[in-house]
């Protein structure tokens, strides 16, 4: 095997209507992320009802990208109070993120969560969030402006203090660094067994890893798939996730050869 080789990389599915048909999506800058940030092959994991098999799915995989979305986690996964009839909400990848997660995370198969990926590690670890941050009256506005161009949108928005001693303090190799702000929900009740990697200047939680994980796994609220070749922050995050697919990559084709 050469050394080249390129690993594969789940991400993760949205689910809507089209017509009277339902689909399985995934934006075009996380599935390019992977491929040019990450230098993987990105495969689309589907949400459906009653999920496959996380354990046969997982095994084929090197690293999963845990995407962000235009909908938000069902309330009642994290004891919160029912949204309102305006939330838009994906209860079949609620189903299908919050079980394979803790099984990804055992299996040491690499994680980098984005946005609502950060969102469903945290509940998948028991935590719980804001449904809107902008009416706790605790933080400063985290919302895109939908008006503007989307260089705009995903414009640098504010710093995050990066804690040291942790996984993205390694990464970075810097305190702080200035990252977007496309959001309207974030971290309340920290879930067990996860760490606090970055702050912004309000106090909201903006990157969090897995204690004690046998990989990688890190999710951040901001969003460094877009344009992640043009920053150096964002590149230096998908490199570490590559660096920890290819291992992975490694292992599981020697195991497959052992087996032979």
């Amino acid at each position: 095997m050469t050394t080249n080789t390129r690993p594969l990389i789940g991400v993760t599915a949205d689910t809507t209507m089209d017509g009277l048909h339902r689909v399985h999506q995934a934006g075009e800058k996380y599935i390019t992320s992977v491929v040019h940030g990450a230098n993987g092959i990105p495969v689309i994991i589907p949400s459906l009802p009653e999920p496959l098999d996380s354990h046969q799915i997982l095994s084929q995989l090197d690293g999963i990208l845990i995407t962000g979305g235009y909908s938000n986690i069902q309330p009642p996964r994290y004891g919160g109070a029912p949204a309102g009839p305006d939330a838009h909400e994906d209860a079949q990848r609620d189903q299908s993120t919050l079980q394979f997660i803790p099984d990804a995370i055992d299996m040491g198969i690499p994680i980098l969560g984005i946005c609502r990926g950060l969102q469903e590690l945290n509940v998948a670890y028991g935590g719980t969030l804001h449904q809107k941050l902008h009416e706790t009256g605790r933080y400063q506005e985290h919302r895109e402006d939908k008006s503007t161009p989307l260089d705009t949108q995903y414009g640098p928005a504010h710093p995050v203090h990066i804690q040291a001693g942790g996984l993205l303090a390694a990464i970075a190799g810097t305190k702080e660094q200035i990252v977007n702000s496309v959001h309207m929900q974030g971290i309340d009740q920290l879930g067990a067994g996860l760490n606090v990697e970055a702050v912004a200047p309000d106090g909201l939680i903006e990157a969090i890893s897995v204690s004690g994980s046998k990989n990688f796994a890190l999710a951040v609220q901001w969003h460094p798939e877009y344009r992640v070749t043009e920053n150096l922050f964002s590149m230096t995050i998908y490199q570490a996730f590559a660096e920890a697919c290819r291992t992975r990559h490694y292992e599981r084709h020697n195991a497959y050869l052992h087996e032979l």
